[in-house]
């Protein structure tokens, strides 16, 4: 299913995504095993994404700092099924899109998306700022290609995420 078709069923017009400035990101077709989790997920990215990232693990750990992946490459099809689980859940629609990108809008889908966590941090939670990881990840996430993709106030109109770093270019 097309994009246009994902939003025309979530009840979203393309006037309300081009006001929040959101491009559309193309499935990766070319994903590899990044890292994998303590419960055996395999978490994927793109050959670059996954190489730097790796890279930039190393880097943390060797200064005594623990991050892992929670999520990253997410195709539209799940990117669709989970905003209809939150609509099953009793959330409009507006709350969810300020979490949730709609479907074909991701950053997850281009496979160089990544959420990050560290030890004693529930995943995707606003505490993970206060955390040494994340402080490591802003003095140095961009000598890996990393940047934070939705610091507070972001004019994407996403909730602030201090766990989702994005590789490559704004």
């Amino acid at each position: 299913m097309a994009a246009n078709q994902y939003i025309a069923e979530f009840g979203l017009s393309s006037k309300a995504i081009s006001e929040r400035g959101l491009v559309a990101f193309e499935e990766a077709e070319l994903l590899e095993v990044a890292e994998v989790g303590t419960d055996g997920r395999e978490y994927l990215l793109t050959p670059g994404a996954a190489k730097n990232w790796r890279l930039m693990k190393q880097a943390a750990m060797s200064d005594g700092e623990s991050i892992f992946i929670v999520s990253g490459y997410r195709s539209v099809t799940r990117q669709a099924n989970i905003i209809r689980a939150e609509l099953k859940a009793g959330q409009s629609i507006d709350e969810i899109i300020e979490v949730f990108a709609p479907p074909g809008f991701s950053e997850h889908h281009s496979g160089r998306a990544v959420d990050l966590s560290a030890p004693g941090v529930l995943e995707r939670d606003i505490n993970f700022e206060t955390t040494a990881a994340f402080q490591w990840l802003q003095r140095n996430a961009a000598r890996f290609g990393y940047r934070l993709s939705f610091p507070r106030g972001n004019t994407r109109g996403y909730i602030y995420e201090p766990w989702h770093w994005y590789y490559g270019a704004a």
